[in-house]
């Protein structure tokens, strides 16, 4: 069957433009109607059902919006994201069916550059193309999960002997599991990571109930400690446990089989804050992402008061300022293990600082948001910083272009 021509139709709005609206705090219902009406009226137009789709889950309709995405990608698989007219390199982002957090959102990384950006959507339900876009490197945007393994096991082969240069290809990003990452990094220099060992739920429920014990799970360890899904990203049902009494409660509204057990780390500081930090590793370079600061252990950037603190944003300036000669040369050698051993060419890392001075780290990802979008009269520093990762972004693109 042949697939509609999606430059025939409207632009692709895409991700990063949809997250920024909402970001911003609009109202994303009226573009809503504007796509289904696109779609009712032209049941051809594919990059309406795909903005309907990510529109849908940003609106937290996220069973709806991944049934628009398969009427979508059962029509056509091939969407353009980005198309400067002084385009001077081609990119083909290989992405996997799922919500917002399956694929790594490149776009973030080369808005207002000169750089083409075409997504391919591969995997069960999705259309086949009768050719593929043209392109200088192609980047494996699929993220590590349970539900992704199995197309990235399928990928390898076929990425060994892709005829343009693969970054991120598929057998390294599977390496960003946290069990996987653990196992890699748990004994590299400079870095403590707690262990994640994966249980089914009926082993949780036997820790409930004092059928099986804490120690027998994660040897060495005592409470209290993190439990979490599978998959679970972005602190979604993450609890912290003080005793196997709490088991029953956490999993009593919870459907999920498959969970994360860690240890609890105490990260905070003498002055009782706790730090989270973003770092973007980029061709084997560290670069500042963010840092967040809460009197809670599980930080995440926008809950963490940073918008409504000047003198969190000030410590937050000193950090992405001084990152080079403070921070990255700190944990040098720790951002030189991650490097070596996972072999990544563009990872996101979410870590904090132990009290003697080692680098904790939370997880590694490939599609963790790393975005411009702070207003610049709140965060005159964060533009720079970003610009910084874009740019180096971009130079790991023409590198890997110039190697073909």
């Amino acid at each position: 069957m042949n697939q509609p021509d999606s430059t025939a139709h409207p632009p692709l709005m895409g991700l990063a433009a949809l997250i920024r609206l909402s970001f911003e705090g609009q109202d994303l219902r009226p573009l809503a109607k504007r796509f289904l009406q696109r779609a009712q009226d032209d049941p051809t137009d594919a990059n309406a059902l795909m903005d309907l789709a990510t529109t849908l889950e940003l609106n937290l309709q996220p069973e709806v919006g991944l049934g628009v995405q398969a009427q979508a990608l059962q029509m056509c698989a091939h969407y353009c994201v980005l198309k400067p007219a002084n385009a001077r390199l081609r990119v083909l982002c290989l992405m996997a069916p799922g919500d917002l957090s399956t694929n790594a959102p490149l776009a973030f990384l080369l808005e207002d550059s000169d750089v083409a950006l075409d997504m391919l959507f591969v995997g069960e339900g999705v259309a086949p193309v009768a050719s593929l876009p043209e392109h200088d490197v192609l980047f494996c945007a699929i993220g590590e999960s349970e539900a992704t393994h199995p197309l990235l096991d399928r990928l390898k082969p076929i990425m060994d002997t892709w005829p343009r240069p693969v970054l991120n290809p598929p057998e390294r990003v599977m390496r960003t599991s946290r069990d996987g990452a653990h196992a890699l990094l748990h004994d590299a220099p400079g870095i403590i990571m707690p262990p994640s060992r994966r249980l089914e739920r009926a082993d949780l429920e036997c820790l409930g109930r004092s059928e099986l014990t804490l120690e027998t799970l994660l040897p060495g360890e005592r409470f209290p400690v993190l439990v979490r899904p599978v998959d679970s990203h972005a602190g979604h049902d993450l609890a912290k446990l003080h005793s196997a009494e709490e088991i029953a409660a956490y999993l009593e509204p919870l459907k999920e089989t498959r969970f994360f057990l860690s240890p609890f780390v105490d990260y905070r500081d003498a002055d009782g804050q706790f730090r989270k930090y973003r770092v973007v590793l980029i061709d084997g370079r560290a670069y500042a992402g963010h840092m967040a600061i809460s009197s809670h252990w599980m930080i995440h950037y926008l809950n963490a008061g940073m918008r409504e603190s000047a003198e969190k944003r000030t410590e937050e300036a000193r950090f992405m300022q001084n990152f080079e000669t403070d921070f990255a040369r700190r944990h040098a050698a720790a951002f030189e293990a991650i490097n070596q051993r996972l072999a990544l060419d563009y990872l996101v890392i979410d870590c904090a600082e132990t009290t003697t001075g080692e680098l904790l780290i939370f997880e590694v990802d490939t599609g963790a948001v790393v975005h411009s979008m702070d207003p610049p009269d709140l965060f005159p520093y964060k533009l720079p910083a970003m610009h910084k990762v874009f740019d180096a972004f971009r130079a790991l693109l023409a590198k890997a272009a110039a190697e073909n």
